[in-house]
């Protein structure tokens, strides 16, 4: 798991990527426009992370190259490249991007039977108003 939290222009944002067999999963918890606290990213670290990351349906399939040795100082300069890299990887994009995809298609799938049903509503006010003028009521 990892847990990258960036200053998008406005919020303090967390993206959590969990990376289980050759699935990503991917999820993001905005922190809100004041700098977070330790305490406050150890909070949701301990307590809010795991659920978040249960309520995510959306898996992104991922290939995990083979890994081999790595030379200690190579390793040292990835892990600085790394950390004053601000922003969060493609592939959690990808997938933050197609949960809110599915999220969109759901929204608009509810508002469309729910406008379809009005409709019908409607309809049906409208031949019970035609009888009852035609019933002389």
């Amino acid at each position: 798991m990892k847990l990258t939290v960036y200053f998008d222009g406005q919020y303090w944002v967390g993206i959590v990527e969990s990376h289980e067999k050759h699935t990503l999963k991917v999820c993001k918890h905005t922190f809100g426009g004041s700098e977070p606290k330790d305490e406050e990213i150890l909070h949701f670290v301990n307590r809010e992370m795991l659920n978040l990351l249960h309520q995510v349906t959306t898996n992104v399939e991922v290939s995990r190259k083979k890994e081999f040795r790595v030379n200690p100082k190579r390793l040292a300069r990835k892990v600085g490249k790394e950390m004053n890299r601000a922003g969060v990887s493609t592939k959690a994009q990808e997938a933050l991007k197609l949960e809110l995809e599915s999220k969109k298609v759901k929204r608009k799938q509810h508002s469309r039977e729910q406008k379809t049903a009005e409709k019908e509503k409607k309809r049906l006010l409208k031949l019970e108003k035609r009888k009852r003028k035609h019933r002389g009521r």
